[in-house]
């Protein structure tokens, strides 16, 4: 009887321990060892909120093209006084901008809305040569579940990757399900939800290997949590306590 109540235990002990298969992050990266990278820029979406600078030749030409900041001769540190002063792009996808008036901002990137303004400067006789820069100022990514300290994270890279995004995070917690993690991404209206294996180093050739502002990543919990979350962790529980009575029995008995 003792002997079976040890073989019980022993199994429920080993059905909620995870392997190392389960844990390790890549564990074929030498097959992407030497790859090239491919740096794709996001398309702007509704509720962004973009900083536009217009620069010309003759300074003083450009500043109709550019709002006036209520900190003109400050050094600018906080983001949320940025965000507040930048142009927010309305849900039909344009944004209002001095002189210009409205512009269309659909399927367009940072690179690309800035030389369409260019064009619209040049061709509309309004400076000549003119740089004009475009900065998002409201990128964001959303990680929940289990992560070291879930939440909402800015950044203001071009690019960052899944797992600089999940490095903001604190990395999953060690009963994050690695193979497994969900990706939500919202483009151009439409949702896709992707499933991604971390354990594997194919997805960095995916088109999720980059985050996109917006996205939102979901950690669920590996089969162990699970498992030690629910019935069989109370059962273990029993099997322990009479295993140690049993134990105890025999130490009284001899």
């Amino acid at each position: 009887m003792r002997i079976r109540v040890l073989v019980l235990l022993a199994l429920g002990v080993l059905s909620s321990c995870a392997s190392k298969k389960d844990i390790f992050y890549m564990q074929d990266a030498s097959d992407v060892a030497e790859q090239s990278v491919t740096y794709v820029s996001s398309k702007i979406q509704p509720n962004d909120i973009l900083k536009i600078t217009v620069e010309s030749a003759i300074p003083e030409a450009a500043i109709p093209y550019n709002r006036v900041s209520n900190n003109t001769g400050q050094i600018v540190q906080n983001i949320e006084i940025l965000q507040l002063e930048g142009y927010l792009v309305s849900p039909d996808n344009s944004i209002s901008f001095p002189v210009l008036g409205d512009i269309n901002t659909t399927d367009k990137t940072t690179e690309q809305l800035a030389k369409h303004i260019e064009g619209l400067l040049v061709s509309g006789g309004h400076l000549n040569k003119p740089r004009v820069n475009v900065r998002l100022l409201n990128a964001k990514v959303t990680i929940l579940g289990e992560v070291n300290r879930p939440g909402t994270y800015n950044f203001t890279e071009q690019n960052i990757t899944l797992l600089q995004a999940l490095g903001y995070a604190g990395d999953l917690t060690i009963n994050g399900k690695r193979e497994d993690v969900l990706l939500t991404r919202e483009v151009g209206g439409n949702r896709r939800v992707t499933h991604l294996d971390l354990t594997s180093a194919e997805f960095m050739n995916g088109e999720f290997y980059f985050i996109k502002p917006n996205d939102v990543i979901v950690v669920n919990q590996n089969k162990p949590k699970v498992t030690s979350s629910g019935y069989i962790s109370d059962f273990g529980v029993i099997l322990t306590i009479a295993s140690l009575a049993l134990s105890v029995a025999v130490l009284l008995s001899r």
